[in-house]
Formats: structure tokens, C-alpha cells, sequence
């Protein structure tokens, strides 16, 4: 879930064309100049730097008003022929998971909504959004973001805490059923997930599913609303039963990062892992860009072995957010699905959802 929780040119012709299989400078780009923030949390001087596409989703194109004040976290699968698009759609009762569809990442079949909102008194009343999914060879099973808050309307921004909630389907497509029984796991006081613990990406390691889940907490030496955020594992091997989350985090939360995506390189068995980061200047904290991880052990990360993938330098059309990623490989080539607004703002609303492509192999700056 994306910063919710911080005050954070259609070119689709070209989305498959030549000129981004060839990457072009700023794919290969290794260094920049290193940013500073004003309370010190750390920054990096190293890119692996996408080519952005496209913005391939705009806001207010869903049914029903779905998505009329904003489209964000884009979490996209492929399953067949099919490529499947989670995204938050701010529409006129909340933060809802919308589901779009395509077989050519161009062209787009919006669905609408795939969760409803929970009853008051319920740990989705706020929102029922940022769907991950998995596939165990029967049911896809999915973990969602749910909330008992929002801001007031129309906004409605989904309010801490987060917690992680589940539902199953046969089909990728849904009917999605709510486990309102299953509590994968929560937010617990005194710890690092003390206001967020919200899912992330899955992966079968083992006889084991390992969840990089979202997770948040206040600091005393912070600003009110302000958080450290990180990234953590939370593990099972029954999906439809609870989740073990790990003592300490994978990275220090004074990274300031949330929201995880991972992708296996065969070729070299190297793990990257691509997250958000967040950023503050004098207009406060915002989602800045997405950097990635790396590292050959599911779980064990190397904090000074990160870089930047894409903020505003590479960005072809937002000029200060970039929200969430999610990747898929495409024909031998990541894409990278993220939100961004248009406008210079570090507002949660009327964000589109984006595309960018890394060549493969991703090769890590030296």
C-alpha cells in the first residue's frame, strides 16, 4: 500500500516498439548525483534505470465511477494469455480493487471493482484494496489491503492501521469470496509493524510461501503522521491458514521504503526486489520513486545494494510521484507497472497508472 499513509503523453503506440527493446542511455545509466533529505534518511547514488513507456490507465475510464478520483497501486499477473491488473480505484464509497485486463498491455478491458467494502464494524469498512495473488495449483488465493478508516469525502484515503485480509477464487478473474475467519496475520503494538502490516508479492520458496509484506510504525523523534517504514517476511505453508511474521525486518525502516515486487533472474539465480520509496522536502513526505534490491538470498537483503529505477529524472510524464511497482517479464524484457500524478503534487488523488521497461538481463550497478 503505497503512501496512504504519507502525505505523499499517451505514447501507446510505442509501448512495443524498437526503441524500447533497445533501452537507450538511460537504461544502462549507473550514477547520479545523490540526493540529501532533511532528516537524513539514506539515498543512493547508484541507477538501474527504466525507460518509461506510457501512462496506460487513466483515471475515470472505469464503469460506474470506479475510478473517478484516481487510479493507483498497480499490481499486474500473468496467467495464460492474460495480463491481470489489480488497481485501487478511488471511486464514490472508497478505495476498492478494480481489476483491468489485456493481452497486449496496450489495450484494456476495465472490469470494475472485484471487492466490495466490509460492514462498520469490519477490518475492510474503510478499504478492500492493493490485491496480491497466488496460485497453489487449485484456488488462486488473494491478500488485500482492508482498513477500518478513511479521511473524510470525497477522498476517502484509506487511515492506519493496515492489515492484511484474504479471499479465493478458482478463476484469476474471480468471483473473489472473502475468508472473513482467516487473520493471515496483524498489526501488534511495541513492534516494527505496529501501524502497517500490509500484504505483498508471494513466492513458493521451499515448502514454504514467504509474503514481503508492508510494514509501518510511528517514532517518537518523528513528526506527527510521519512513519518508518520497511519491508518483512511473513511465512506459511497453508495459505488458507496463519502467517509467522520474522522477529526483524529484511531492511532497516530508516530506509523508508514499502510495498514489494520480485523478480527471479534464472540466468545468475538473483533475486530483485523492487519497492517504494519515500522521499521528504519542505512540502513533506511523498512517494518518490521505486528502487530495487538485490541479492541471491530470499532472506538475507544488503541494505548498500540498492538503486533507482524510476523517479522524476526518467519519468516521461510525472515531474514528482512515482507510486508502487509490480513486474512481469514480457518477451525478454521487465515491464514495471506504477502510479503516478501528472501534476507536481505529493497528492494521494488523480493518479494514472504508468508502464516502464528494463532490458534483461538486469545487470546491478558496481
Amino acid at each position: 500500500m503505497t503512501s496512504r499513509r504519507t502525505f505523499c503523453r499517451t505514447l501507446a503506440t510505442c509501448v512495443l516498439s524498437s526503441e524500447f527493446f533497445s533501452g537507450g542511455p538511460s537504461a544502462f545509466a549507473s550514477l547520479t548525483a545523490a540526493a540529501s533529505y532533511p532528516d537524513g534518511r539514506p539515498a543512493t547514488t547508484r541507477r538501474l534505470g527504466a525507460v518509461d513507456a506510457t501512462p496506460i490507465l487513466h483515471h475515470g475510464a472505469g464503469p460506474n465511477q470506479c475510478d473517478y478520483l484516481g487510479a493507483r497501486e498497480a499490481i499486474c499477473f500473468r496467467a495464460g494469455d492474460t495480463y491481470y491488473l489489480h488497481y485501487d480505484g478511488a471511486g464514490p464509497t472508497g478505495w476498492r480493487a478494480c481489476l483491468a485486463t489485456s493481452n497486449d498491455l496496450v489495450h484494456w478491458d476495465l472490469k470494475g471493482p472485484v471487492l466490495d467494502l466490509g460492514a462498520p464494524d469490519e477490518d475492510d469498512a474503510g478499504t478492500a484494496s492493493s490485491p496480491w495473488t497466488v496460485f497453489d495449483g487449485s484456488w488462486w488465493h488473494m491478500f488485500y489491503v482492508g482498513s477500518r478508516g478513511t479521511t473524510p469525502p470525497p477522498d476517502r484515503i484509506p487511515a492506519v492501521p493496515y492489515f492484511t485480509l484474504a479471499a479465493k477464487s478458482k478463476q484469476p478473474v474471480g468471483p473473489w469470496v472473502k475468508q472473513k475467519n482467516l487473520v493471515p496475520f496483524r498489526t501488534k503494538a511495541g513492534t516494527y509493524y505496529s501501524d502497517t502490516a500490509s500484504p505483498g508479492q508471494i513466492v513458493k520458496h521451499g515448502d514454504e510461501y514467504l509474503m514481503f509484506f508492508s510494514a509501518a510504525a510511528a517514532h517518537p523523534s518523528y513528526p506527527e503522521g510521519h512513519l518508518k517504514r520497511t519491508l518483512s517476511i511473513a511465512r506459511t505453508r497453508n495459505l488458507d491458514g496463519p502467517w509467522r511474521i520474522d522477529a526483524k525486518p529484511i531492511l532497516p525502516p530508516e530506509q523508508q521504503i514499502e510495498n514489494s515486487a520480485l523478480y527471479l533472474q534464472s540466468s545468475d539465480k538473483t533475486w530483485f526486489l523492487f519497492t517504494n520509496h519515500i522521499g521528504l522536502d519542505d512540502r513533506g513526505e511523498y512517494t518518490e520513486s521505486i528502487w530495487v534490491y538485490w541479492s541471491k538470498d530470499l532472506n538475507h537483503w544488503d541494505p548498500e545494494k540498492r538503486a533507482v529505477v524510476l523517479d522524476s529524472t526518467n519519468s516521461r510524464w510525472s515531474v514528482r510521484c512515482i507510486g508502487m511497482p509490480s513486474v512481469v517479464e514480457v518477451n525478454g524484457r521487465l515491464a514495471l507497472f506504477y502510479d503516478a500524478p501528472a501534476s507536481d503534487t505529493g497528492n494521494n488523488m488523480g493518479r494514472d497508472i504508468g508502464l516502464a521497461w528494463l532490458p534483461l538481463p538486469l545487470r546491478p550497478p558496481s
